[in-house]
């Protein structure tokens, strides 16, 4: 499971980075997304999907997690 630095751009958006593939890309949905409850799936612009536990509530950005590669078997 890779750590992944979140961070938000100027734009609001919630931009995923994965610092060992210099991989970073754009959050276009993300499974839980509410005060209450914030994580689960999420899916990057370039099509990949990666899952972090949900949280009791959105974290302050940027944070580091440990995220799983769904559709790399990772």
């Amino acid at each position: 499971m890779p750590s992944v630095m979140l961070k938000k751009n100027a734009e609001d958006k919630l931009v995923f980075y994965v610092p060992k593939k210099d991989l970073e890309e754009v959050a276009e949905s993300i499974e839980f997304d509410s005060p209450d409850k914030w994580g689960g799936e999420v899916l990057l612009s370039d099509g990949s999907r990666y899952y972090f536990e949900p949280m009791d509530e959105q974290p302050d950005f940027p944070i580091t997690l440990r995220a799983k590669r769904l559709d790399s078997g990772e």
